[in-house]
């Protein structure tokens, strides 16, 4: 499961060994400053928006990498019966951050302090 760093200037999601094979890319840092909006998704399966290219959804239980769409470009890491925390961003490769957490709602509040 993707974890989520926090340092006062940057943002850093953590892939485990699958899930940068699954996403074909490795860890994923950002500039605070960057942060547009920090949104909770109930069911972070349905959160991401478009289409995987390249990554790995397996239906109704995983989505790894990224996803294209009319919004932008978004990273993804999500599981079955778990909320995500979306993360908009300005200025960056990936206009969204849509990453999966058991506390989703501690984890949004810490990325907006």
């Amino acid at each position: 499961m993707a974890t989520i760093d926090l340092t006062p200037d940057s943002i850093r999601i953590r892939l485990t060994p699958a899930e940068k094979l699954w996403a074909l890319r490795g860890d994923v840092t950002v500039p605070r400053s960057a942060v547009t909006a920090v949104t909770v998704q109930p069911d972070g399966l349905r959160a991401p928006r478009g289409i995987r290219a390249p990554g790995l959804g397996l239906p109704g239980a995983r989505k790894v990498g990224t996803w294209r769409g009319r919004a932008g470009k978004e990273f993804v890491s999500v599981r079955a019966n778990q909320p995500a925390v979306r993360i908009t961003l300005t200025g960056q490769r990936y206009d969204a951050l849509v990453i999966g957490a058991d506390d989703a709602t501690a984890v949004a509040e810490a990325v907006r302090r």
